[in-house]
């Protein structure tokens, strides 16, 4: 005989289950969702702190080096102590460089730098860290670099083109006058410098840099800057600010037109000086053993301030009007830079009587320093920009 369930039971257990299923999301702990992604953190803002953990990546022997930055090998006292310093940002930690993932990271592609010799200077520090994820790496001067390196185990490439306006100029003497110059230096804010301007399909990262020409010094009133555009002067003549302003606006708009858009384009802000006491052909001196206090740094940098190391704030809000709502990203490693006064070459230049000549080197930084900060922050934007993050 077919076994029957009773009404009373069949009740029952119809109403247990439905109770065990309206009671299952109380009974039982809600799933997580993944957290929202954590937002970057501003890299450029933050301060220094000593760390005596933090090493130099490479030293004195590297093959890279220029030597009147080589502060080790030039016997700069405090190299430990400069070397101590570690940058850290507001909210964050700065990574260091891992030069052998990196290289692998960034294998088959090319890193270039156009600019001054501030780029240089950032270019020897990022070659000498790579050189020690590959020893093999080799100086390279392709495509009209002036310097250099080839990494062959992982195919990566970086080179810097020496470019001091951006725009091409040249010298010119014995011509007739032009309005009463015998010898002026002719800018053709239109034109590229012919260092760069076949190279701008050739890399997948491009740093750019100017300002540290762009004064009396370099370029003095006998023999002052004459801009051109189309051929012509441009009329009436330009003094050496609105000249730049005018030079920024061309050559932004020539790398937004060449440059292809999935190559990543930044444009490194000013490298700040700090001579004190005058500039650097008036006995003009940086032998700090600290950095400098925030509050300092609008007395040494405020372009209000009339002082000798004002041209880095000064020039750098040009900058930021010429690439303003533009796809190139601005490297701005200004502020970071203005409390390091301890870290220049200063008096320790590798070669004798070069103080006497040249004064003290205020405005180059040494190596290992603070452009190895540098190289952290643009290899993480470069990481972030390739990995879609």
């Amino acid at each position: 005989m077919p076994f029957k369930l009773s009404t009373t039971v069949f009740a029952s257990f119809i109403i247990s289950t439905l109770l065990l299923l309206f009671s299952y999301p109380l009974l039982t702990p809600p799933l997580k969702s993944s957290p929202p992604p954590k937002p970057h953190c501003n890299l450029f803002t933050g301060k220094w702190v000593i760390d005596p953990t933090h090493k130099p990546i490479y030293g004195p022997n590297c093959p890279f080096h220029r030597n009147g930055w080589n502060c080790i090998r030039n016997k700069r006292t405090q190299m430990g102590k400069i070397n101590s310093w570690k940058w850290k940002p507001f909210g964050c930690e700065l990574g260091r460089i891992d030069p052998v993932g990196f290289l692998g990271f960034m294998r088959g592609k090319r890193i270039g730098f156009v600019g001054d010799s501030l780029n240089e200077n950032f270019v020897v520090g990022l070659l000498c860290v790579l050189w020690k994820g590959d020893g093999g790496g080799r100086k390279w001067k392709r495509k009209g670099a002036w310097r250099g390196g080839f990494f062959p185990r992982f195919n990566v490439t970086v080179g810097y083109h020496r470019a001091v306006l951006l725009a091409k100029y040249e010298f010119q003497s014995n011509q007739s006058d032009h309005n009463g110059l015998k010898a002026f230096n002719r800018v053709d804010v239109d034109i590229p410098a012919a260092d760069w301007a076949d190279i701008t399909d050739f890399y997948d990262v491009l740093v750019f840099n100017t300002g540290h020409w762009w004064n009396l010094d370099k370029f003095p009133k006998e023999k002052p800057l004459v801009f051109y555009e189309g051929g012509h002067p441009i009329i009436p003549p330009l003094g050496i600010l609105d000249g730049l302003k005018v030079v920024l606006a061309n050559m932004v708009s020539h790398i937004e037109n060449r440059v292809p858009r999935n190559t990543l384009k930044l444009w490194r802000l000013q490298s700040p000086r700090h001579f004190f006491g005058g500039d650097w052909n008036q006995n003009g001196s940086c032998l700090f053993d600290s950095p400098l206090e925030e509050a300092q740094l609008d007395f040494w940098f405020d372009p209000s301030n009339n002082g000798v190391n004002k041209e880095a704030r000064q020039i750098n809000n040009l900058i930021q009007e010429a690439v303003r709502g533009t796809n190139i990203g601005l490297l701005n490693l200004t502020h970071l830079s203005e409390y390091r006064a301890d870290a220049h070459p200063a008096i320790w230049l590798g070669k004798q009587d070069a103080v006497a000549i040249w004064g003290q080197d205020c405005m180059h930084w040494c190596l290992p320093g603070v452009p190895d900060t540098w190289v952290d922050i643009l290899t993480e934007l470069i990481r972030r920009h390739f990995a879609g993050g």
